[in-house]
């Protein structure tokens, strides 16, 4: 499949998923969630799902309570998305945003040596 049908169905999934979470979801834990990026195998078969969260809850928890809800979301997006073959859902912990506010954390502690000096 080419990569611009990709992209585009990449895009949907990624409205259709940040939708739900945010609007239809019952479960405040899913409220929490903010979908960051979504990556479709060539094939349909399976797109990973990356989300990050405000909750307290350990990554690898919120992988798992995503996991439990994944069918639930995959059912609610059928309709919002324009694809023959819904794939299976996978959603993994996005950890560049934490990461990123880490780095932006010791530059700023560097800074603030720089300037008492």
């Amino acid at each position: 499949m080419s990569s611009i049908k990709i992209k585009r169905i990449n895009e949907q999934l990624l409205r259709a998923i940040s939708e739900v979470v945010a609007h239809e979801a019952n479960d405040e834990l899913l409220k929490s969630i903010t979908i960051t990026a979504v990556d479709t195998a060539n094939d349909l078969s399976y797109a990973k799902v990356y989300f990050t969260s405000l909750s307290n809850l350990e990554p690898k928890q919120l992988e798992k309570e995503m996991e439990e809800a994944s069918s639930y979301i995959r059912r609610e997006i059928t309709n919002l998305v324009d694809i023959r073959l819904m794939p299976k859902l996978k959603f993994i912990y996005d950890d560049s945003i934490a990461y990123g506010n880490t780095i932006e954390s010791k530059i700023k502690e560097i800074h603030e040596k720089e300037n008492k000096q």
